[in-house]
C-alpha cells in the first residue's frame, strides 16, 4: 500500500523530502511509513531509527512533558510542511447539478417532450388550411386569426416546467446549505485535551498539528496517528481500520502505535501526533476512496440507463423517497442496521398508490378522448382521413395527450418528500435552539412516536456536579464535611494522598469563572467530588500530585464497567510499593480485611463487621439520595515484588480508610419533564449504574416513580437472574414479565441496559411496538445507543464514542430537552399529515375533475399551464406553509401514535372526502350551468385555439380559491374548531397564503393565452372568493358530523392503502376493475420493490465506500474530520456484502405479509436482517388487531 500512495496522491509532498522538511529532523513521508509498523517491529525501528519516543520528539522539536511552546510562527510552519488535521470535503453540488437532478423527474420529460411536439406542430401551416374537408378539426380556429397564438401553450408549459425545476432546485440547495451548517456545527464541538506550555487545554480537533503531545483517556476517539508516550492500562478498539473487535492492548514498550479513528475502550496515557489528516491511516483509506468515487458515479450512471424502461412506473416511487432517501443511501451500509423511519416507509407506500391510480387515470382520460375523437369524426360523420390533415389531427392528439400528463402530473404527489424533507430539516433547525443537535435527520420524526425512555441519572436527571457531603471516617459518621482536626493526622495524610493521586491528573478543580460562582469542574465528576473533600479539608491536591507527577505512578488499574474500581500503585522511596484504590463502596469493602480506627491504627474489619457498616451508615446514606464512594490502600514488600497482573490476588486484604457519600442534586427541572412525559404516555425508566437505595432516592425526588405504587426497582443481578433460563440464555417471555413494571435499573452493565432496550423493542406484549429513546454518555453505552430506535447522547459529559454511535446529541446534558425533541417529533409527523390532508384534497378534486370534463367536453376545464400552476401551490408552496407550524404544548397531552397507526387518521379521510364534495359541486355546476348563472358566453366545446373564455377562467380561479381557503383548514387535522388558532405565529404560512392570492391576480388579470385565462370584473371575482370562503363555513359542518355516523371511514383509515383506494373508487364506480389493477400491480410492485432494491443495495454499496460530505447528514461526522471516519465497523466491505440479500427480502417479505399476514422466514440467520424483518411485519399483520373497529382504543382515537 505504501508504494502505491506514495506515487499517486502526494507527489506535491515530495519538494519538502529533499531539504528534511523545513528543519525538523524526519520528513512526512519517514512519519508516514512509520506509522504503518505494528507491534514490536516499530518499537523496534524508533529504537533503532530515532533512539526511542524521546529522540522522535526532539526531531518533532517538541517535549514528551511540556508539548509545543504553541507560537503561531511554529504551527503554521508544522501545517505547511505536515498537512493539516482534516480532510478535505467533497465538493457540494452546484445548483445547476441540482437543476439538472430536478429535470430528471419522469412526468416532467414527458410534459416537455408534449410541449415541443406542441410548438413544432403550431408553426407547421398544413397546405389543406382551408379546405373544409377536415371538418370540426378547424372551424372557428381562423375566425379570430388566432391560430397565430398556437405556440403559446407549448411555451407556457415550458416556462411553468421551469419553475417547477427551479424550485425544486432551490429547495435541495437550501436544504444541503443547512446541512452543511449543522455538519461544521457538529465538528465545531469536537476537542481534543492537548499539553502545550506545559499546560493541558481544549483544542478543536483540527487545529493539532505533529509534534503535538495529546492526552488520551478512556472514551476517546483518536483525532491522528500518534506514538505512545506513557499508557496506564491503554485497550483500544481498533476495529475500525482493522474489523477485529478484540481490544489491543497499547503500551509504550510493546505496541506504541495508536491510530487516528480507534476508540479508546480503557486506562489513559499521552502520545506524540506524528501524521494528521490525510497522511494519516484514516486519511490514506480516505483519499483512496475519494479516488475511487468518480468511476462508481460512472457505474451508477449505467444502472440508471438500464432501467430507464421500468423509470415510468418508477416514478412514483422515485417521488416519493427521492428527496430523502437520496440522503438516506448515503447513509453507507448502516442502512441496515435500521430500518427505514416508519413514517417515510408509510409515505412511500401511500406516494405510489397515489401514482399509480393518477396513471390509470390518466391512460384512461387519453383513450377516451382520442376514441371520441375519433368515432366522431371517421364513424358518425363518415369523413376520410386526408393526408393533408393529419397534421391537424395530430395537434388534436398532442392536446390530448398533454390534457392526460396533466392529469398524471397532478395525480402524483411530488409534494409529499419536499413536505418531508422541509419539515424534517425546518426542525432540526429549531432543534438547535432547544439543545438537540439532531445527527440523523430521521430520529427527530421517530422521537414522536416513543413510548419508552430510558434514562441515565447521572448528568442527565442530575446536575452532574458532585459535592462530597458525608463522610465516615476513623469510626466516625459525619453528617457534613468535618474539620480536618477532628480527623487522626495520619489517616488524614493517607486520605489525601488516596485521593490526589489514585484520579485521573486531567480531573481537576479550576476556579469560578465568573466571582461568587462555583468553582469549575474538569474531567471526571466524581472525582472532582472527591477532590473537592481534600480542599474542603484544608490540604491541596496539586501539590501532593506534584511530588509524584504521572510518569512516575507505577501501575494503573483504569476504572472499568466490570470492576467499578480504580487503583494505582506508587513505589515508596524504602522500595516497597503501596496500592490506592477507589470505588463504589459494596464492591471496594468486600475486599477490605481492615479499617483504620478513631486514632489511625488498621483494626481488622470482619465480614460481620461489614454488614454493620451497611446498614448504619452505606444505607441510610444511600437512601437519602448520595452516592457512596469507599477509599482504600494496601501495602506490598518490594521484595519479591508482587505479580502485577494477577489482580484478584492484588484487590484484596485492603485497608478501608473512609467511605465518602457525594451527593449529585436532581435538576430542578426534571420533575416537571418527567411529568410532561408521563402524561404524553411515555415511561421513563432509570437505568443506572448507582446502588439501588441512591437510585431509588432520586427516583422518587425525580418523579419516576411514586411512594405506594407498583412498580419495580430491581439491580442488574436480579434482572439478570429473572430474564435469564437455567442455560444463562436471555429469553423474551421472561423479560416479558419484567419490564412493563420495572422503572429502576441499578448497578446495570451496560449489557444490561442493551438487554433491557432490546427486550422492550422485541417485546410482543402490547399492541403496538415500543418505541424507545435511550440516553447515554458513556463509551459503554454504545451498544445500547445503536439499537434504540433513538439514542440520545451527553454533549458536555458524553464520550466520542457515545456522540458517534447516537441520534440525537444534547448540548445541555439535559433531560428537559428530551421532552422538546419529542415534542418537535410529533410535530413533523402533524405537519405531513396537515399536508396530506390538503394535498390529497385537491388531487382527488383535480383528476375528477380534469377527467369527467375531458370525457364529457372533450376538453379538461382545467388547462395544463394551470393544472401546473395548482400543482405548484398544492406541492411546493403548500409543504412549506404546512410543514413549518411551531409545536404546541398541547402536543404533549396526547398519547403517542403507534408504528401501526394509518398516516390518515378518520377525522383527516372525512374532511378529504367532505371538502372533495364541496369542491366537484361547485365546479361541476360552474362547468355545466355556469353560463346561465353569470350569463356569459359558454365556454365548452371550444375549438382548437379558440381565445380562453371567461366561463372557464370563473371555473380556474374559483378552484384555486378554494385551495387556499382549505389550506387554512387543513392547519388543524383533530377536528379542531378553530382554524385560525395560532396563525399569526407563524409568518411563513400567512406569507405564502397572501404571495398565492396575489399572484393569482395577476394570472388572471394578466395571464391572457399562455394562462388560457381571460381576465374577470369585480363582481365575479367577488363570486369567486365568496366560493372559496364557502370552503371555511363548510369546515365547520364538516368537524360537526361525529365520526361515529360515518361507520365506513372507520375502514378507510385503517391502511393507507385501502383509504387510497376509497378515494379512487369514489371515481371510478367499477370497483371490480381496480381491485384486479390492484393485484396485479401488487405483483408488478413486489416485481419491482425487487428491482429498485437491487439498485439501491449497489448503490448503497458504493456509496458506502464513497466519502461524501452532505450525503451524510446520517453520520455527518464520519465525513470532513477524519477523525470520525471509519468509527463504524461497518465501512467493512464483509460488512456491506451480506445485507444485499437481506434487503431484497424483508422488503418482499413485507410485501408477502401483507397479503397473508404470516411470519416470514428470513433465510438470512444474520441478526440483523432477523430483527428487521419481523419489527416490518409483525407489525402489518398485527395492524388489523390495533385498531379494529370495536376496539375502545381505536374509537377514542377517532373521537379524540
Amino acid at each position: 500500500m505504501g508504494d502505491m500512495t506514495n506515487s499517486d496522491f502526494y507527489t506535491k509532498n515530495q519538494r519538502n523530502d529533499s531539504n528534511h522538511a523545513g528543519g525538523f529532523g524526519c520528513s512526512l513521508m519517514e512519519l508516514r511509513s512509520l506509522m504503518e509498523l505494528r507491534g514490536t517491529e516499530a518499537v523496534v525501528k524508533i529504537q533503532e531509527d530515532y533512539a526511542g519516543v524521546e529522540g522522535l520528539c526532539q526531531r518533532l522539536k517538541t517535549s514528551p512533558t511540556e508539548g509545543l511552546a504553541g507560537d503561531a510562527i511554529d504551527l503554521d510552519k508544522r501545517k505547511e510542511v505536515f498537512g493539516q488535521n482534516l480532510i478535505p470535503p467533497k465538493k457540494p453540488k452546484t445548483f445547476l447539478q441540482l437543476v439538472w437532478e430536478a429535470l430528471q423527474d419522469v412526468t416532467l420529460i414527458i410534459l416537455e417532450i408534449a410541449a415541443m411536439i406542441s410548438l413544432g406542430l403550431s408553426f407547421y401551416q398544413p397546405p389543406g388550411e382551408g379546405s373544409e374537408s377536415c371538418g370540426t378539426a378547424n372551424a372557428g380556429a381562423e375566425d379570430e386569426g388566432e391560430a397565430e397564438a398556437g405556440w403559446i401553450e407549448g411555451a407556457a408549459i415550458l416556462l411553468s416546467v421551469v419553475c417547477v425545476v427551479l424550485v425544486t432546485a432551490f429547495n435541495d440547495w437550501s436544504k444541503e446549505k443547512q446541512f452543511r451548517g449543522l455538519q461544521s456545527r457538529i465538528e465545531q464541538e469536537q476537542k481534543f485535551q492537548v499539553v502545550r506550555g506545559g499546560q493541558v487545554i481544549q483544542l478543536p480537533v483540527s487545529d493539532i498539528v505533529v509534534g503535538d503531545i495529546a492526552q488520551i483517556k478512556y472514551g476517546d476517539l483518536l483525532p491522528a496517528d500518534g506514538v505512545l508516550i506513557q499508557g496506564n492500562d491503554l485497550k483500544i478498539d481498533e476495529s475500525s481500520l482493522t474489523g477485529e473487535s478484540d481490544h489491543v492492548r497499547k503500551s509504550a514498550d510493546k505496541d506504541p502505535m495508536l491510530l487516528s479513528g480507534t476508540h479508546v475502550m480503557e486506562g489513559s496515557g499521552r502520545m506524540v501526533v506524528m501524521a494528521v489528516g490525510v497522511n494519516s491511516q484514516t486519511g490514506i483509506i480516505f483519499t483512496l476512496l475519494g479516488a475511487g468515487g468518480e468511476e462508481e458515479e460512472k457505474k451508477e450512471k449505467k444502472v440508471k440507463k438500464q432501467d430507464g424502461a421500468a423509470a415510468m412506473e418508477m416514478q412514483p416511487l422515485k417521488s416519493a423517497e427521492g428527496g430523502e432517501t437520496d440522503e438516506k443511501e448515503k447513509k453507507k451500509a448502516n442502512v441496515s442496521k435500521k430500518e427505514k423511519s416508519v413514517l417515510q416507509g408509510k409515505l412511500t407506500k401511500l406516494a405510489v398508490q397515489i401514482g399509480k391510480a393518477g396513471l390509470v387515470m390518466s391512460a384512461i382520460t387519453v383513450i377516451i378522448l382520442v376514441l371520441y375523437f375519433a368515432i366522431d369524426n371517421f364513424v358518425l360523420q363518415k369523413r376520410p382521413w386526408l393526408p393533408e390533415c393529419t397534421p391537424v389531427y395530430i395537434q388534436y392528439f398532442v392536446k390530448f395527450f398533454i390534457i392526460g400528463v396533466t392529469v398524471l402530473v397532478v395525480a402524483v404527489p411530488e409534494g409529499l418528500p419536499l413536505a418531508v424533507t422541509i419539515s424534517l430539516a425546518y426542525s432540526v433547525k429549531k432543534m438547535m435552539k432547544d439543545n438537540n443537535l439532531v445527527r440523523h435527520l430521521d430520529a427527530c420524526e421517530t422521537m414522536g412516536n416513543a413510548t419508552a425512555i430510558c434514562s441515565d441519572k447521572t448528568g442527565t436527571l442530575t446536575t452532574n456536579r458532585m459535592t462530597a457531603v458525608e463522610c465516615f471516617v476513623a469510626d466516625v459518621h459525619y453528617k457534613e464535611i468535618p474539620d480536618p482536626s477532628s480527623i487522626p493526622a495520619k489517616t488524614l495524610e493517607t486520605l489525601v494522598n488516596a485521593i490526589s493521586l489514585n484520579s485521573a491528573y486531567t480531573t481537576k478543580i479550576l476556579p469560578a469563572d465568573k466571582d461568587g460562582g462555583l468553582p469549575k469542574q474538569v474531567g471526571n465528576k466524581t472525582e472532582c467530588g472527591l477532590l473537592g473533600l481534600v480542599l474542603d479539608l484544608k490540604r491541596d491536591y496539586q501539590t501532593v500530585r506534584n511530588q509524584i507527577p504521572e510518569e512516575k505512578l507505577y501501575k494503573v488499574y483504569t476504572f472499568n464497567s466490570v470492576r467499578k474500581s480504580m487503583s494505582t500503585v506508587i513505589k515508596l522511596p524504602d522500595g516497597n510499593f503501596r496500592m490506592y484504590s477507589k470505588g463504589a463502596s459494596e464492591i471496594i469493602l468486600k475486599k477490605c480485611s481492615f479499617i483504620l480506627n478513631e486514632v489511625g491504627e488498621s483494626r481488622a474489619f470482619r465480614p460481620r463487621d461489614r454488614d454493620e457498616m451497611v446498614k448504619k451508615v452505606i444505607e441510610p446514606m444511600a437512601c437519602s439520595g448520595l452516592r457512596t464512594i469507599c477509599v482504600a490502600y494496601r501495602d506490598f514488600s518490594g521484595d519479591p515484588e508482587p505479580n502485577w497482573d494477577d489482580e484478584n490476588n492484588i484487590l484484596t486484604e485492603l485497608t478501608a480508610i473512609c467511605v465518602v457519600g457525594i451527593e449529585d442534586p436532581v435538576r430542578p427541572e426534571v420533575p416537571d419533564a418527567i411529568l410532561k412525559c408521563q402524561r404524553a404516555g411515555i415511561t421513563v425508566r432509570m437505568v443506572t449504574g448507582d446502588n439501588i437505595n441512591t437510585a431509588r432516592a432520586i427516583a422518587i425526588k425525580c418523579g419516576i416513580i411514586h411512594p405506594g405504587e407498583d412498580f419495580l426497582c430491581i439491580d442488574g443481578k436480579e434482572f439478570n437472574r429473572r430474564i435469564r433460563n437455567e442455560k444463562g440464555e436471555v429469553e423474551q417471555e421472561r423479560i416479558d414479565k419484567v419490564w412493563p413494571k420495572l422503572r429502576v435499573l441499578a448497578r446495570s452493565s451496560p449489557t444490561d441496559k442493551h438487554t433491557l432496550v432490546k427486550g422492550i423493542i422485541d417485546s410482543t406484549l402490547v399492541d403496538q411496538r415500543q418505541v424507545v429513546a435511550v440516553t447515554g454518555d458513556g463509551t459503554n453505552d454504545g451498544p445500547a445507543l445503536k439499537k434504540a430506535d433513538v439514542g440520545f447522547a451527553m454533549g458536555i459529559a458524553g464520550t466520542d464514542v457515545a456522540k458517534e454511535a447516537s441520534d440525537i446529541i444534547l448540548t445541555d446534558d439535559n433531560f428537559s430537552s428530551i421532552v422538546k425533541a419529542v415534542m418537535w417529533g410529533r410535530n413533523v409527523y402533524d405537519s405531513i399529515s396537515k399536508f396530506l390532508q390538503f394535498q390529497l384534497t385537491v388531487n382527488v378534486v383535480a383528476v375528477i375533475v380534469a377527467f369527467t370534463g375531458a370525457c364529457i367536453t372533450q376538453d379538461s376545464p382545467l388547462k395544463a399551464v394551470q393544472m401546473l400552476w395548482v400543482n405548484l401551490i398544492m406541492d411546493t408552496f403548500a409543504s412549506l406553509a404546512l410543514a413549518t407550524e411551531p409545536p404546541t404544548e398541547s402536543l404533549l397531552m396526547r398519547k403517542p401514535y403507534g408504528r401501526n397507526k394509518p398516516l390518515i387518521s378518520s377525522t383527516m379521510t372525512k374532511n378529504i372526502l367532505g371538502h372533495g364534495v364541496y369542491q366537484l359541486i361547485i365546479i361541476f355546476t360552474l362547468l355545466f350551468v355556469g353560463e346561465q348563472i353569470f350569463d356569459i358566453d359558454s365556454g365548452r366545446n371550444a375549438p382548437l385555439h379558440s381565445p380562453p373564455s371567461e366561463h372557464y377562467t370563473i371555473i380556474f380561479n374559483t378552484f384555486v380559491m378554494m385551495q387556499l381557503f382549505n389550506e387554512i383548514n387543513a392547519r388543524k387535522i383533530h377536528g379542531e374548531r378553530n382554524v385560525f388558532e395560532g396563525i399569526f405565529r407563524n409568518p411563513i404560512f400567512c406569507s405564502i397564503v397572501l404571495g398565492t392570492f396575489a399572484i393569482q391576480i395577476v394570472i388572471v388579470q394578466f395571464g391572457g393565452k399562455p394562462f388560457s385565462c381571460s381576465p374577470l370584473d369585480l363582481e365575479k371575482w367577488m363570486w369567486c372568493v365568496f366560493l372559496g370562503l364557502g370552503e371555511l363555513v363548510w369546515g365547520q359542518v364538516i368537524s360537526t358530523i361525529p365520526n361515529s355516523k360515518l361507520r365506513f371511514l372507520r375502514g378507510a383509515g385503517r391502511l393507507t392503502q385501502k383509504d387510497e383506494m376509497t378515494a379512487e373508487e369514489e371515481m371510478n364506480e367499477d370497483q371490480e376493475e381496480i381491485d384486479h389493477a390492484e393485484r396485479e400491480l401488487r405483483r408488478g410492485q413486489i416485481l419491482w420493490f425487487r428491482g429498485l432494491n437491487r439498485i439501491q443495495t449497489q448503490i448503497r454499496v458504493v456509496n458506502a465506500f464513497r466519502s461524501s460530505l452532505y450525503e451524510g447528514l446520517e453520520k455527518p461526522e464520519s465525513r470532513t474530520s477524519i477523525h470520525n471516519f471509519m468509527t463504524h465497523p461497518e465501512f467493512r466491505i464483509e460488512d456491506s456484502t451480506p445485507h444485499i440479500p437481506l434487503i431484497d427480502d424483508t422488503d418482499i417479505d413485507d410485501e408477502a405479509a401483507r397479503k397473508n399476514s404470516s411470519q416470514p422466514t428470513s433465510p438470512n440467520k444474520n441478526n440483523n436482517a432477523i430483527d428487521s424483518g419481523i419489527n416490518l411485519t409483525t407489525d402489518t399483520s398485527k395492524s388489523a388487531a390495533s385498531s379494529s373497529p370495536g376496539s375502545p382504543l381505536h374509537s377514542l382515537e377517532t373521537s379524540l
